[in-house]
């Protein structure tokens, strides 16, 4: 395994930790989440182990899982200096350990049906959103590590609205989707070409699925289409798409001529 990727792996392994044990210490106990199979529209079969009782659902979590791995294979190039081409490495390498281990956790609340897995399957979703921002911002001012960390850990406390309000996970992540959009705009107008825009194109419309799907679920079950492939499901197809056109995004705009930020020149 490279350098960028084991310290990727650390990083996101330390912040997971944390998340964990912060949950379990019961800090978000009075968060609304959705607990029980009767909130998803596809019917668990009871003769199943409980990690398939709802197999499609719980299958498709290894799209992210394979996702994952797919990019921390793979190589990416950069314009400039060994140490950015490190840096862009090392950009990648976090959002794919992301994937890498947002997929068991989605895969642990369908399995478990637990209020701790819940919430770390919500927890989990802001920092994965942020981290786009992140990436954008490092295009646009070069790098800053302070600046990374930060909108992380804003990310991890932004959470806190779940506990003020039964709605207020579903407002920080509209908050994360209409942050993650603007920076990528910005970037593009500045920065893309025609392929980074087929890309954002893709991923919005991949990221619109994703909501539209999940929130609609039991009403599309009333489809024969989506009886047996739910909207669950199919938003899922979408949450890994968008994942993937977020790095063809992100790791295009990295292979573009760029002049250097503001105050970074050499």
């Amino acid at each position: 395994m490279k350098p960028q990727a084991r310290q990727a792996l650390c990083h996101v392994a330390v912040a997971g930790c944390l998340c964990v044990g912060t949950v379990y210490m019961g800090v978000f106990e009075s968060v609304t989440v959705q607990v029980g199979h009767e909130h998803y529209a596809e019917a668990p079969v009871t003769s199943f182990p409980a990690f398939l009782t709802m197999p499609f659902n719980s299958l498709i979590n290894l799209a992210y899982v394979l996702l994952g791995v797919y990019w921390l294979r793979r190589n990416v190039s950069a314009i400039g200096r060994p140490d950015e081409v490190q840096r862009v490495c090392y950009l990648k390498d976090v959002f794919a350990v992301m994937a890498l281990v947002y997929g068991p956790v989605q895969w642990l609340r369908i399995g478990l049906q637990t209020r701790p897995t819940a919430v770390l399957d919500q927890w989990f979703t802001l920092p994965i959103f942020a981290w786009p921002v992140a990436w954008c911002l490092y295009l646009e001012r070069g790098w800053e590590p302070c600046l990374l960390l930060a909108i992380e850990c804003l990310s991890l406390f932004s959470y806190g609205l779940a506990l003020l309000h039964p709605c207020g996970f579903e407002v920080a992540l509209g908050m994360h989707i209409a942050a993650a959009v603007r920076q990528a705009l910005r970037v593009h107008r500045c920065y893309g070409s025609n392929r980074s825009g087929i890309y954002l194109v893709l991923g919005v419309l991949s990221c619109l699925g994703f909501v539209v799907l999940k929130l609609y679920d039991h009403q599309l079950a009333r489809w024969h289409l989506f009886q047996w492939l739910t909207g669950h499901f199919w938003s899922k197809v979408c949450d890994v798409l968008q994942f993937h056109f977020a790095f063809l995004f992100l790791t295009n705009l990295n292979t573009c001529q760029r002049p250097p930020p503001e105050g970074k020149m050499q």
